[in-house]
């Protein structure tokens, strides 16, 4: 799940896992009906894939969000990119592995893979986003409130301490969001847009390049 460093303010968004699908796509679908989110960063064209045997994840906080796509020479938005966005006070993630395919020019196509949390150290992270468009994924959260008004998701309840959702993030003040004091992922296939994190911790890093495109996590 690569870092990425983002100006703005101090809640940073990001996508990542968890949400029951229909409530994910509700969130999504009411924020954008309302024109309330707007994009804030600018992605690259390509998504990636991301598969863990466990994902613990502590401060739990999920709402709907739009990622933006700008084309470099005019500095205008190109694509928008409705995502989930999935934040964590800290976390613990078992066996990741993400993994990109990117183009070259001739037809060829090249896979980065990047594997880390072997062998009983985990990857760690502080202060967790994940933008992701889909998930696959066993989930048990500890005391979750579904339905939160988004601008007071992780400011009060089982998540108070969590990362919360900030002015910088676009979304509509009483947009439907969810809130869990705990999150326990397992079996996890995600494909997401962005990913940041305060302090992220590779333990047991290994990357590699690979031609082809047969070498993605899942």
């Amino acid at each position: 799940m690569q870092s990425q460093v983002r100006g703005g303010t101090r809640w940073k968004r990001f996508a990542v896992v968890m949400v029951p699908s229909v409530a994910a796509t509700a969130v999504i679908g009411v924020a954008l009906a309302q024109g309330a989110l707007a994009a804030s960063f600018a992605v690259s064209g390509q998504e990636f894939k991301v598969t863990a045997d466990e994902l613990d994840g502590l401060g739990m906080t999920q709402y709907g969000g739009i990622d933006a796509g700008v084309d470099y020479e005019s500095g205008k938005v190109t694509k928008q990119h409705a995502v989930a966005i999935s934040g964590f006070d800290s976390a613990k993630i078992t066996n990741m592995c993400q993994s990109v395919v990117t183009p070259l020019p001739g037809g060829n196509k090249v896979t980065l893979r990047l594997q880390a949390g072997h062998k009983g150290k985990p990857v760690t992270a502080d202060t967790l986003y994940i933008d992701s468009s889909a998930l696959d994924a066993n989930a048990v959260m500890t005391n979750i409130n579904i339905g939160v008004a988004a601008g007071a998701a992780g400011a009060s309840g089982p998540n108070a301490k969590g990362p919360g959702i900030g002015k910088g993030d676009h979304t509509a003040p009483g947009g439907f969001a969810q809130e869990a004091e705990r999150a326990v992922l397992t079996d996890v296939e995600q494909t997401a847009w962005a990913t940041s994190a305060g302090t992220f911790t590779l333990n047991g890093l290994s990357l590699r390049l690979h031609w082809g495109d047969d070498k993605q996590c899942y």
